[in-house]
């Protein structure tokens, strides 16, 4: 059996914390078994996956903005499928499914698994995705879901319609989504379950959805014509079509905390960063990234949310209405981890003639180190405020300290190792600036080395 998370999705429901790279599951807020450390959505199920020996069988599927987010929290060993550009799910399945044929060749009667890369769930759920393995094998359906059975009647999930059961799966007549509470009501009186977005089928059973649609399946072609794709839905191309659709039942806790006020019912404190709640505060959340404190006095049942995105004052249950007020924002990220540390934007300007200058502040670990890459629009000027580094230029590599300036012009190629903790000051200035414009040609220090000293460059220390 093969797993493919999948980890997309802009987070707006959880802004101004979350951003296009660092979606509601990367949010480090929930407790952990180190309970000096808190761990995020993500870091949750990884350390369940590997509890219940699964997460050597899983790759996750993500977009080019997630990518490090991913690697940086959960390690480098695990197998990241990138879309070249963001689709939807039908895509992105596609294409991690061509990767395990083509590249891991996987055969094509084994089970393939497709979840959510954030459930909130304890570990038995995993012990029931386990059994969707066998469960798909003898029953020849097309497809085998899991549903949650219901606990409440929710008008914020889709349901899952049973015809019959047959020994311990139901069979699905049909789905309905996000149902009003009377529907939904009355959809559990008829035995319907939650729809979880889990769901597996024979690795052969898509290959031949994808045959039949003239869609490659090396995987290296695919991703080259991967625009080409529709952007659509697996649950609208492929489950509301598919004939013979089963689903297993679990009554274990689950929980989608896509929302404000669902995530800070699970947070294991209620503050993080600077600031105070006072205590005639009831039920208030004050979770700040910023430098500022901020204080909170006399008022019950708030989330109180700020980062260098923006600032959320909102009552919890309106919180969900965040992603509708906020449509309309179209500002990059301001702040962005990587796993070499972590990027600030401080200003951006666009001028009279098209010009523009981006400042950051940008921190880089010991030990760690940018990409060795080059940019085609933009000029860079470096200001070192701490620590010391290995700056590799061109045909030079030297050695860098806080109070040092360096220049980077549009077409060189650079990468910096820090020596130290490494700290600087970034001002980009071009036109056309964007994420678009990094080309990169190595990732870890040592390659970005044994690249150096294959151009033969001059070494100056």
């Amino acid at each position: 059996m093969k797993l493919i998370l999948l980890s997309g999705g802009s987070g707006k429901r959880l802004w101004p914390l979350s951003n296009d790279t660092r979606s509601k599951q990367f949010l480090r807020v929930l407790e952990s078994e180190n309970n000096d450390l808190k761990e995020s959505m993500v870091q949750r199920v990884w350390r369940q996956l590997k509890q219940v020996e699964l997460a050597e069988f899983s790759s996750i599927a993500t977009s080019k903005m997630q990518r490090e987010m991913i690697r940086k929290q959960i390690g480098l060993d695990v197998t990241v499928i990138t879309e070249p550009e963001r689709r939807d799910t039908f895509p992105a399945i596609a294409l991690a499914a061509t990767y395990l044929y083509s590249v891991e060749h996987t055969n094509e009667d084994e089970v393939i698994v497709v979840l959510p890369v954030d459930p909130y769930v304890e570990v038995d759920f995993f012990q029931r995705i386990k059994d969707l393995e066998k469960v798909i094998k003898e029953s020849n359906a097309d497809l085998a879901l899991i549903g949650v059975k219901p606990t409440y009647p929710s008008s914020k999930y889709g349901y899952i319609v049973p015809s019959n059961q047959v020994e311990e799966h139901f069979e699905v007549s049909h789905f309905i989504e996000k149902p009003t509470e009377q529907k939904a009501e009355n959809l559990i009186n008829e035995n319907a379950l939650w729809n979880c977005g889990v769901f597996a089928f024979k690795m052969g059973y898509l290959l031949n959805l994808l045959r039949e649609r003239g869609i490659p399946l090396n995987y290296e072609l695919l991703k080259s014509q991967y625009s080409k794709l529709p952007s659509i839905s697996f649950d609208y191309e492929v489950v509301e079509k598919a004939n013979n659709i089963i689903a297993l039942p679990y009554a274990g806790y689950w929980k989608d905390l896509g929302t404000w006020n669902t995530l800070t019912e699970e947070m294991v404190t209620t503050q993080v960063g600077k600031g105070v709640i006072c205590n005639n505060s009831k039920n208030t959340h004050l979770i700040n990234e910023l430098d500022l404190p901020i204080t909170v006095i006399g008022v019950n049942n708030l989330v109180v949310a700020a980062s260098p995105d923006g600032i959320l004052v909102s009552d919890k249950a309106s919180s969900p209405k965040i992603k509708d007020i906020i449509k309309d924002f179209n500002q990059p990220p301001m702040f962005e981890e990587r796993i070499w540390g972590w990027s600030r934007t401080l200003d951006y300007s666009k001028y009279d003639n098209g010009e523009e200058m981006v400042t950051k502040r940008i921190n880089i670990h010991e030990g760690k180190n940018s990409t060795y890459h080059y940019h085609k629009f933009r000029n860079e000027v470096w200001t070192i405020v701490k620590g010391e580094g290995e700056l590799i230029l061109d045909n030079t590599i030297t050695r860098v300290k806080a109070g040092d300036v360096v220049h980077l012009p549009a077409g060189k190629k650079h990468g910096v190792h820090a020596v130290t903790e490494l700290e600087f000051i970034e001002v980009q200035t071009g036109t056309g600036i964007s994420e678009e414009d990094v080309y990169r040609i190595a990732y870890e220090w040592e390659d970005i080395l044994a690249h150096f000293k294959k151009a033969k460059a001059s070494v100056i220390i």
